[in-house]
C-alpha cells in the first residue's frame, strides 16, 4: 500500500508538471513570447558553450603539464617510430618539398578537367545540349546519357593523339634504357595535343583567339609566328574559346529545323483558336518523328565527327 502512494503521488506530479508546462507554453504563444525558432537557437547555443567548455579542459591541463598530454604522446611516440618530425615540414630546407607535394595533389585533383578541356569533348557536350534543348525535351535524354556519349565520342576522335602521346613520351621515359628527363618526356607528350589544337583553330580560322591571349603574356615573350611558337598557357584558352564558338555555329544549324516547326505549329494553333494550348506540347511529337524520320542522331554524330580534322 505504501508503495501504491508514492507511485500515485509520483504520478500526480509528473501530471502537474506537464499541465503546468503546457499552460506556460500556451500563455508563451498568446503573449508573442519566444518562438520556436529562439527556443532552438538558445538550445544550440547552450549545447555549443557546452561542447568548447569539454574541449578547452584538455587545453588547459596541457598548458599545465605538457607532458602528460595525449596529443605530446602520440607526435613523440610517431616520431619515435617512423622517425618523421612534423615540425621539419616547415622548415625552409623541407618547404620546397612540402610545396611539390601540394601541387602534386592539386595537379591530379584538376587533371580529369584539363584533360577533357584539351580535347573534344567540349565541342560535342555543348552541341548534345543544344540538340536537347531544341527538341524540347529537358530531362530527356538525360545527363548522364548525354556525358557519355560526349565521352565515347571524345575516345574515338582522341586515340590518335593519345598512341602518339604514349608512343613518344611514356614509353621511351619509362624505358630504362632510355635516358629521358621528366622535361623533355613532357615536351614529347604535350606537342600531339598541341597539334591537335592548332589544327582545330586553324581548320575553323580562329587565329584571332590565339592573339587574343598572346597580347596578356609577359613582355619577354616575342610575337608568335606559328602555332609551334605559342605558348601553352595562351593556346589552351584559345583552343576552348574557338570550341565554343564552332559549337555554337553547329548547334544553330541543328536548332533552325525545329524553330522552325516551332513557329509553323504555334500559327497553326492560333488560327485554329487555341490560345490556351502551348505550342510546345503540341510540336514535340513532331519533333520526335521528325527526328527519328531523318535518322538525327546519327546525322548530328557524323557532324560531329566530321567537324574534327584528324592527325
Amino acid at each position: 500500500m505504501v508503495k501504491l502512494h508514492y507511485l500515485w503521488q509520483f504520478r500526480s506530479s509528473l501530471q502537474a508538471r506537464y499541465l503546468k508546462s503546457q499552460r506556460s507554453y500556451r500563455t508563451r504563444i498568446a503573449c508573442g513570447g519566444h518562438s520556436l525558432t529562439a527556443r532552438l537557437a538558445r538550445r544550440i547555443a547552450i549545447a555549443t558553450l557546452g561542447v568548447l567548455t569539454l574541449l578547452s579542459t584538455p587545453l588547459v591541463g596541457t598548458s599545465q603539464e605538457p607532458g602528460s598530454s595525449l596529443a605530446n604522446e602520440i607526435l613523440e611516440t610517431t616520431s619515435a617510430d617512423t622517425g618523421l618530425d612534423l615540425k621539419n615540414w616547415t622548415d625552409p630546407e623541407n618547404f620546397q618539398s612540402s610545396l611539390r607535394v601540394f601541387l602534386s595533389v592539386t595537379v591530379l585533383s584538376l587533371a580529369p578537367g584539363i584533360l577533357l578541356m584539351c580535347t573534344s569533348f567540349v565541342r560535342i557536350a555543348v552541341v548534345l545540349g543544344l540538340l536537347r534543348q531544341a527538341l524540347g525535351a529537358q530531362q530527356f535524354p538525360s545527363n548522364q546519357v548525354v556525358t557519355s556519349l560526349a565521352l565515347f565520342m571524345t575516345l574515338a576522335i582522341m586515340s590518335p593523339v593519345w598512341k602518339r602521346v604514349y608512343e613518344d613520351a611514356i614509353v621511351p621515359y619509362t624505358d630504362p634504357h632510355t635516358p629521358l628527363s621528366w622535361e623533355e618526356a613532357w615536351q614529347r607528350g604535350a606537342e600531339p595535343v598541341r597539334d591537335f589544337m592548332s589544327r582545330q583553330i586553324d581548320a575553323a580560322g580562329n587565329h584571332e583567339d590565339v592573339h587574343l591571349f598572346c597580347q596578356y603574356l609577359p613582355a619577354e615573350n616575342a610575337e608568335p609566328q606559328t602555332f609551334a611558337d605559342v605558348p601553352l598557357q595562351a593556346l589552351l584558352p584559345a583552343f576552348m574559346l574557338s570550341e565554343l564558338k564552332t559549337a555554337f555555329l553547329i548547334g544553330f544549324q541543328v536548332y533552325l529545323p525545329f524553330l522552325v516547326l516551332d513557329i509553323v505549329v504555334a500559327s497553326v494553333t492560333v488560327s485554329m483558336g487555341m490560345l490556351m494550348l502551348p505550342p510546345v506540347i503540341v510540336s514535340l511529337p513532331f519533333k520526335i518523328l521528325l527526328f527519328v524520320l531523318v535518322d538525327g542522331w546519327h546525322l548530328v554524330v557524323q557532324m560531329l565527327l566530321e567537324s574534327f580534322v584528324p592527325l
